[in-house]
């Protein structure tokens, strides 16, 4: 397994850890002490769960799954798969703190904040599947096809 891909799947598994945590404090807020969770909290636990977790695994074993880029071919870039990487990771972490942030302040920085990241993250993801684009080709299912096999 490539570098990039555990960097990908292990930082998945923190964003589990992190949305874990958010659910657990919102759980025992509304249980024990009768505080409904605040929408900014909902929505640092669904986006540290969904984005930071599903989605950085989804990429992650994607990135493992699918077959090398054949030689020579140069459109697919392994800088884009950690800029993507990198960018996704800040912004999702970024973004977690600023809607957890927001359930105390509705400051317009907070709010721009929140903005940003989220654009970030829709940045990031577009970014790591134009790269993966080239990568989802066949290898070797078209001989198989052509030969009558059925999947």
């Amino acid at each position: 397994m490539h570098s990039i891909v555990r960097r990908y799947i292990k930082t998945a598994i923190m964003f589990l850890g992190v949305g874990l945590a958010i659910g657990g404090w919102m759980i025992v807020r509304r249980e024990l002490f009768g505080v409904a969770p605040a929408p900014h909290m909902m929505s640092a636990h669904t986006h540290a769960l969904f984005v930071g977790f599903v989605m950085m695994m989804i990429l992650g074993v994607a990135l493992w799954l699918f077959p090398r880029p054949p030689a020579g071919d140069t459109r697919y870039s392994p800088w884009l798969a950690q800029g993507a990487y990198w960018l996704l990771t800040v912004a999702t972490a970024l973004r977690i703190a600023g809607e957890l942030s927001r359930t105390a302040s509705s400051h317009g920085a907070l709010r721009w904040a929140v903005v940003i990241t989220g654009l970030g993250q829709i940045s990031a993801i577009g970014i790591f599947f134009f790269n993966l684009w080239p990568r989802i080709r066949p290898a070797g299912s078209h001989v198989r096809e052509a030969k009558g096999e059925r999947f």
